[in-house]
């Protein structure tokens, strides 16, 4: 698809924006949203203090972002195949804002002598509300999809996810040190226009792909899908997506790959919010250096590994590529079970993101092989279903630390030291099975 930007002719065969720009703004929309995910972690311990917080209170709060920024993802994945990208994208990211602003609220009315625990339903709604903006990423990767060509889509898919997930990291070394010179209430409110602004600029700039352009003028389907052709779109929806979740549903693979994948990414997205309490009340680091090391060993460098996941899967078969990766996730959560020494553990840690990086990129290169029934049914599942273990497993680590004091913070990992050893089972039933999974089967357009 041609990269230059033009504008709808006389006889409507032109589009708005290019392929550049379209990814672009997803990513920068993506980058704003998913910033959503540490909403409450960077600043958990004031929370805790000002409102006497258990450790499983502790873990549900900070776990608030996840419960719709992974579930939403399945529904408005599947309605990007009837809408278009903007429409959906847009909204999740106006649900945050609301969330966003509705936490401000209650801090400007409330904190800090008037927040009690009678304030926690409230925070815990609107911290799920400011995560809508997580979901984002199933509609972004189905625009990117549409907009690129096969051979480019793999890069383009790469880069979206790779520096959309990046905000995280960033807001987990910026919040703490916002909390201590701006304050709680200066933290959110500075986090509130960071969310206005990007998403009025979303709205602004974004773009549907070219079948969704024409669609909207009054093209019927296949006329649509003719000009989007001579505009370079390859790949267009697939018929109802939501019946292709059902199939996807109904097939085991899918279900395998997602557990994998609740350990993988959901494994990313809970330590990405339980880590700075850990690094605080077990390792003694102040608030500023907890978001920093977060940040820096974990956050921030998963990412990076998951990036060039897709193409150590590549080369090396995505079965292997999974197989080591939850070698290394077993590895070092037994490291971290077993150790109060802060450089370990930090060694550790870099480790555990480097292999629930690249187990998620891994899971994904293996989806079109094992479900090649339903690609984008199956992929609504793992990444709506399988993220939801950022919400699941934060309240069972802060029941680790409730039962054992702070001694529980380490002691918790057992957690992913028995999901990785299931999942490396998983990895190894798939490794095992491969040849007569995959035997007569032709490649599909995902596997691109």
């Amino acid at each position: 698809m041609s990269e230059r930007d033009t504008s709808a002719g006389a006889d409507g065969s032109g589009i708005r924006g290019s392929p550049r720009r379209a990814v672009s703004i997803l990513t920068f929309g993506y980058f704003v949203g998913f910033a959503g995910v540490v909403v409450y972690g960077p600043v958990a311990a004031e929370f805790e203090e000002v409102l006497g917080l258990s450790g499983l209170l502790l873990g549900l709060l900070v776990a608030a972002p996840q419960l719709t920024g992974s579930l939403l993802r399945i529904p408005f994945g599947a309605w990007v195949d009837d809408v278009g990208a903007k429409k959906p994208f847009a909204i999740l990211l106006g649900l945050s804002v609301v969330g966003m602003g509705g936490l401000l609220t209650i801090l400007v009315l409330a904190y800090p002598d008037g927040l009690t625990m009678t304030h926690y339903p409230l925070i815990f709604v609107f911290g799920s509300l400011s995560g809508c903006g997580i979901a984002a990423f199933s509609v972004g990767i189905a625009d990117t999809s549409y907009w690129y060509r096969s051979r480019h889509r793999g890069t383009m898919l790469a880069i979206f996810a790779g520096l959309g997930t990046t905000s995280p990291g960033l807001f987990t070394i910026v919040a703490p040190f916002a909390l201590l010179y701006l304050g709680l209430t200066g933290t959110y409110a500075a986090w509130f226009l960071f969310l206005l602004v990007g998403t009025g600029i979303f709205v602004l700039y974004a773009v549907d792909s070219p079948y969704f352009q024409f669609r909207k003028r009054g093209f019927d389907e296949e006329a649509a899908k003719a000009r989007a052709k001579e505009n370079g779109q390859e790949l267009f929806p697939g018929g109802d997506a939501m019946e292709s979740i059902r199939e996807a549903a109904t097939i085991r693979r899918s279900w395998l790959l997602t557990a994998m994948f609740f350990v993988s990414f959901g494994g990313y997205l809970a330590l990405t919010v339980w880590y700075p309490s850990y690094w605080s009340n077990l390792h003694g680091l102040d608030v500023q250096t907890a978001g920093i090391v977060t940040a820096l060993a974990f956050t921030l460098s998963s990412p990076l590994f998951r990036a060039s996941g897709g193409a150590i899967s590549d080369r090396f078969g995505g079965e292997e590529t999974t197989i080591a990766s939850f070698v290394v996730v077993v590895i070092a959560t037994l490291a971290l079970v077993v150790t109060r020494d802060l450089y370990l553990a930090i060694a550790a840690t870099v480790f555990l993101g480097a292999g629930m990086g690249i187990a998620s990129a891994a899971i994904y290169q293996l989806l079109p092989k094992y479900v090649p029934e339903a690609v984008g049914g199956a992929s609504g599942l793992i990444g709506g279903i399988g993220g939801f273990g950022g919400f699941v497993v934060p309240p069972i680590l802060g029941l680790f630390v409730d039962v054992q004091g702070v001694s529980g913070y380490a002691t918790g990992f057992v957690v992913y030291l028995v999901l990785g050893v299931v999942s490396l089972a998983i990895a190894g039933l798939l490794y095992q099975s491969r040849s007569s999974t995959v035997r007569s089967r032709s490649p599909t357009p995902a596997d691109d």
